[in-house]
């Protein structure tokens, strides 16, 4: 199963069965742009990655949920 399948039979089911971006307040940012927290000199900080799913709750940033192939 690749990462595209994964998500769709396993995380987004278990996202919406949480409540998650069905609950009042609560979203889900999907391939949202993030940094490691690094800062790297002269106030720069790390290139961003993308991570696959940025839980929000009330303009608050809560956790990052990253997907894998359900065989890696």
């Amino acid at each position: 199963m690749n990462e595209a399948e994964t998500r769709a039979e396993h995380i987004d089911p278990a996202l919406k069965a949480a409540g998650w971006g069905v609950v009042e307040g609560s979203r889900i940012h999907r391939e949202y742009p993030i940094t490691l927290g690094r800062i790297e000199g002269n106030g720069r900080r790390a290139k961003p990655v993308i991570a696959d799913y940025v839980l929000v709750y009330r303009n608050t940033k809560l956790a990052v949920v990253e997907a894998k192939a359900w065989d890696e």
